[in-house]
């Protein structure tokens, strides 16, 4: 069973910036998968984020956070990074880690599984 834990969530001013942390508890380890961050805003559908692949030479972005944020992994400390840079109001939401459990797209929700209990990230106008 695969075991994660989200952390790194507050409240920021928009143009501010936060670093999420996802770290694998107990004999989890998390350098076997594929993984991605997700969010979900208040009485949204959870939506793709970012991605990385096993070694990290992968990576994959929705268009809306491009360019700002950075998805990062260090399988040493068995945890994955999501570096979150000019936030917007709209990236107000959820945000959670999951494992990649098959060969499906990364950009696909029904691609992960293993989810962690999430950390919000809410960010002020």
């Amino acid at each position: 069973q695969v075991q994660l834990v989200e952390s790194g969530g507050g409240l920021v001013q928009a143009g501010g910036s936060l670093r999420l942390s996802c770290a694998a508890s107990g004999r989890t380890f998390i350098s076997r998968y594929d993984m991605g961050w997700f969010r979900q805003a208040p009485g949204k559908e959870r939506e793709f984020v970012a991605a990385i692949s096993r070694s990290g030479g992968g990576t994959y972005y929705a268009d809306s956070v491009k360019g700002r944020f950075t998805i990062s992994r260090d399988n040493a400390k068995n945890t994955v990074y999501l570096q979150m840079n000019s936030l917007k109001p709209e990236d107000t939401a959820i945000y959670y880690c999951a494992t990649k459990f098959n060969s499906g797209s990364y950009y696909y929700l029904d691609s992960f599984g293993s989810w962690g209990q999430g950390t919000q990230v809410t960010v002020s106008s």
